[in-house]
């Protein structure tokens, strides 16, 4: 079991064992949390030492006589600073909330992961109001990734995948709207889930589109994200690996596979022919309907009309506190129409039932998760730069938040992710999928 990268069975069974305790497990995350910001790292808004602390040793007491709520139990987890936690400020990477009021109640997510034994050491950055595929926040800082720290972690879960990426959680609670569980889980060298929006509840925390809006893990494994994903989601899915032999892959090379770096392209590849010689089936298909996503979404999309919803009060009392490059994009849902929102849910619906007759015989959709590697910081500087990767590092896995599908980002190079995608509802067959291949991969 390595020092940095355990994963949620590991310490189970460690704590199992007996050859070591929350408390243990809790202190060494806080010591390299302490590290970590005394370096200047930015992983953390807000770190909760006490009330960690109090946690993992109720969690050993819990234990000792008896009681283990589930494999998260006395295990170091993470929180993205857009959920309530009881007597916390929620800002969600922003200075605009600076003062609000401390939450009152966990979020339904929050409380969950605290009946199941988790200890909740802080709350991790993000890019301001979940808006950014990159993870850049001009307030707290920018995380650094943890392979080169002149390039991004990926967004908007930055801060949660530097946590677990630098072994100062074991999982994070992430948000995926475009792709921000997977992305900064490509980026990172992590296994990131991006359930069925349906399956976690949102509420209790800052929304970004309530369309698209899901909730879900960043870990170490597949299996952990299935034991993070029974908690948040209260399901218990038959998430066990499938069989690799006979799978039927399916990969298209429209959309998703324009304009890729050649290193995501040769990894991709690579992983196919892995894949293939352990007897998948790798089927290409013809997907053409996704080239008009970008026509689809030219007026900002379903993010820019909810969120302008949600922000247009705060944006007129307060927008010159907003990072201007997440203040343009929500104020592009003040162009939108109701006529323009209800042409959008057609066209996501016509969309979603293109997916389901293309993919009708595939047992998971394979994409590279991210088109590019991760960018460097200084590529960032000028907004029309910003912009361009931005919507390129977005590209692939936001095209799973419209359908309303389901997918896991694997760890396939340095900073490369490789996705296994399925639709609405697939969330247990996505899973299974991702731990054959994740098994196959590594052979």
């Amino acid at each position: 079991m390595s020092a940095l990268a355990p994963t949620i069975a590991d310490l189970a069974d460690a704590l199992a064992a007996g050859r070591t305790t929350s408390v243990a497990l809790t202190e060494q995350a806080l010591a390299r949390i302490d590290a970590h910001v005394k370096a200047g790292g930015a992983a953390f808004i807000e770190v909760d030492a006490d009330g960690a602390l109090a946690a993992a040793r109720a969690a050993d007491q819990a234990r000792a006589a008896g009681f283990v709520a589930s494999p998260l139990a006395g295990l170091p987890v993470s929180i993205k600073d857009l959920f309530d936690v009881r007597g916390q400020r929620t800002r969600a990477g922003s200075r605009v909330l600076d003062t609000r009021s401390p939450a009152q109640a966990d979020a339904p997510v929050v409380a969950r992961l605290r009946a199941a034994g988790a200890v909740l050491v802080g709350r991790t950055n993000m890019s301001e109001f979940a808006y950014s595929g990159l993870g850049l926040n001009p307030h707290y800082g920018t995380p650094r990734n943890p392979f080169d720290p002149d390039c991004v972690t990926g967004g908007s879960t930055s801060g949660g995948a530097l946590s677990v990426a630098a072994g100062m959680a074991v999982a994070a609670l992430g948000t995926d709207t475009g792709g921000s569980i997977r992305i900064p889980s490509a980026f990172c060298g992590l296994t990131g889930f991006k359930p069925t929006a349906c399956r976690v509840p949102m509420d209790g925390g800052v929304p970004l589109s309530t369309t698209l809006d899901s909730a879900g893990p960043l870990a170490r494994s597949v299996a952990c994200c299935a034991a993070f994903d029974a908690v948040l989601s209260g399901q218990t899915l038959d998430t066990r690996a499938a069989t690799l032999s006979g799978l039927r892959l399916y990969v298209t090379r429209d959309f998703v596979g324009d304009g890729l770096d050649p290193a995501v392209a040769a990894a991709f590849d690579a992983a196919l022919g892995r894949l293939s010689r352990h007897g998948a089936q790798v089927i290409p298909f013809d997907f053409p309907e996704l080239l008009r996503l970008p026509q689809i979404n030219a007026g900002g999309g379903f993010s820019a009309a909810e969120s302008w919803t949600w922000h247009r009060a705060l944006l007129a009392e307060q927008g010159e506190r907003y990072d201007p490059r997440v203040a343009v994009r929500i104020r592009r849902g003040a162009q939108q129409s109701a006529a323009d929102y209800i042409e959008l849910l057609a066209e996501r619906r016509a969309m979603r039932a293109s997916a389901a007759r293309r993919l009708r015989e595939a047992d998971a959709w394979l994409m590279p998760s991210v088109a590019t590697r991760p960018p460097r910081l200084d590529s960032l500087v000028r907004d029309e730069d910003f912009f361009a990767i931005n919507g390129l590092v977005l590209r692939n896995s936001s095209v799973i938040n419209f359908l309303d599908g389901c997918a896991v980002s694997l760890p396939l190079a340095q900073g490369i992710g490789l996705s296994v995608c399925g639709l609405q509802g697939q969330d247990a067959r996505v899973l299974q999928v991702a731990g054959a291949l994740e098994a196959g991969l590594a052979q």
